[in-house]
């Protein structure tokens, strides 16, 4: 029945963030670039700042065109962090690596419509996990009353839940949501089609879409014009905006908010995210500088037709015929000319506190949400800000969600499970205790810039900065994941490739029919970057 599927998509969306680990095989440069005369120019390298989601599959796709096209091209990856993923990385309880299982402190999930990261992770022999199999309940809190609960568990749970829904938002609203977030996807599945179009300005990519009413609106406007009950949008739907984006249905633009709804085949990789996109930079070939903080990126004066580029790190310079910036611009530190910074508007961020833990309490403590002792608490908390609305008090944060067990064998030991916590603010050792009822055992606590804040918008900044300079993070105010950017980086790659020689990742354009011969089963597996 189509009505439950929101509530599995919603119960799927609730797997969230993470935290530096360390490379253990990767063979990272540890020379420094060597500063070069203006005059050196260096005709085919190109520089990637980043190496998260965008700035690792930018290698990739480079690294295809070279290996279609034999390009005699080289690029250097640099990061200021000692890791790869951004904004997906893991830790151990306890630093364990032996007994503990690893919990993302990122970017924790991807979707079946997320072609990119699905093909890397079969092309890479990376195991996913089925994260719609998990047998957990689901509770929507608006920081005094639970507004709604699931059981979890069987077919008569699935149908008593789904009577549930239907009892408190009415038919229609699930069911219209639920084709609203459908249409959104195979819209978006068309950006792996071989007819899928570059931009270079993001408004006419959210046009040819029709997308322009849903970046422009914040998601309670979207809906309501839609005469989507508000009840379902501002409980519901809004516990899935504040657990994947921190922000509530009336101020992230609606766009996003359907994202979060989209969840249906929710993933992740066993051991972590982060595998993918370190398979990136080691199947590329690229030279990866980590601990390397860029300080500039400027114009070479004596080469004005083609430009080419230095970036100066703290540990040298380059000249570079191209440079991609593949992460959030105001955050790198990096000086641009002021004619080129002054194209990127200064995109805020949620300030984020993401607490993990191993707890032997097999539920939070009934008695902070005002139940009796005896009552069962849901595994999974999501909240809402409708409470406060309606003149109450706000949840003390954001999400609250077991995630199974934290020992990877138990031998007669207190059985362990994992819990993570977004808030707003930091939450105290005393209010874990009383959460938990005195049975924390390990905590970690990483605090920041989690995710994009997202309002309505009808300005983006440009995906090319100047002739050979490309932002491929202009798309995050739009869409912001971890698929997103990979198909963002897809884009400027094809971009400079075109602009730089003459050829596209894919080289000359091909027809549906092309394609189509290409593959040995259903064209609609085909995935443009990869089959061409």
């Amino acid at each position: 029945m189509r009505l439950f599927a929101v509530y599995l998509l919603l119960s799927g969306s609730s797997l969230a963030f993470q935290l530096p680990f360390k490379i253990p095989f990767f063979h990272v440069q540890d020379d420094a670039p060597q500063l070069a005369a203006e005059s050196e120019v260096q005709p085919a390298r190109i520089a990637i700042i980043g190496a998260g989601a965008a700035g690792s599959s930018a290698a990739f796709w480079i690294s295809k065109a070279r290996e279609r096209f034999g390009l005699e091209v080289e690029v250097d990856v640099y990061d200021r962090e000692p890791y790869i993923g951004g904004r997906s990385t893991v830790v151990y309880p306890y630093n364990d690596t032996t007994n503990m299982k690893p919990l993302e402190l990122g970017a924790s999930i991807f979707v079946r419509a997320n072609k990119n990261l699905w093909r890397a992770s079969d092309e890479f022999n990376l195991t996913r996990l089925n994260f719609e199999e998990e047998d957990s309940t689901m509770g929507i809190w608006d920081g005094q009353n639970f507004l709604l609960t699931t059981g979890s568990g069987g077919y008569f749970s699935d149908w008593w839940n789904t009577l549930k829904v239907l009892w408190r938002y009415g038919y229609a609203a699930p069911t219209q949501t639920q084709k609203i977030v459908d249409t959104m996807v195979e819209q978006f599945v068309q950006l792996y089609s071989p007819e899928a179009p570059k931009w270079d300005n993001i408004s006419s990519l959210a046009s040819s879409f029709e997308w322009t009413d849903m970046h422009t609106q914040t998601m309670s406007e979207y809906l309501d014009s839609l005469e989507i009950s508000q009840k379902f949008t501002r409980e519901f739907v809004e516990a899935a905006t504040r657990v994947n984006y921190g922000q509530d249905v009336d101020k992230i633009h609606a766009l996003e908010g359907l994202c979060s709804m989209a969840t249906k085949g929710a993933t992740g990789i066993q051991g972590g995210n982060f595998q993918i996109f370190e398979q990136f930079l080691l199947r590329s070939k690229a030279n990866l500088y980590l601990s390397t903080a860029v300080r500039s990126i400027k114009r070479n004066s004596n080469t004005p037709v083609p430009p080419s580029w230095t970036v100066r790190t703290d540990r040298g310079s380059k000249n570079y015929k191209a440079v991609i910036i593949a992460a959030p611009f105001h955050s790198t530190g990096i000086k641009l000319p002021s004619a080129i910074s002054s194209q990127i508007p200064k995109q805020p961020y949620v300030h984020l506190h993401v607490t993990l833990l191993t707890t032997t309490s097999p539920q939070p403590n009934p008695e902070y949400f005002s139940l009796s002792a005896s009552s069962k608490i849901p595994s999974m908390v999501l909240t809402s800000y409708e409470g406060v609305r309606q003149g109450g008090k706000e949840p003390e944060f954001n999400s609250l969600s077991y995630h199974g067990h934290a020992t990877t064998v138990i031998d007669g030991v207190p059985e362990q499970r994992s819990v993570k916590i977004f808030s707003k603010e930091r939450v105290s050792d005393e209010w874990l205790d009383n959460i938990f009822m005195g049975k924390v055992g390990w905590v970690h606590r990483k605090e920041w810039d989690a995710y994009p804040q997202l309002p309505p918008t009808t300005t983006f900044p440009p995906v090319t900065l100047d002739e050979g300079l490309y932002y491929v993070n202009a798309f995050e105010p739009f869409i912001s994941t971890m698929e997103t950017e990979t198909i963002a980086s897809r884009n400027v790659v094809d971009l400079l490739l075109n602009e730089a020689f003459g050829i596209g990742i894919c080289g000359l354009k091909i027809s549906s029919h092309e394609a189509n011969e290409t593959l040995a089963g259903d064209p609609a597996d085909f995935v443009l970057g990869w089959d061409c």
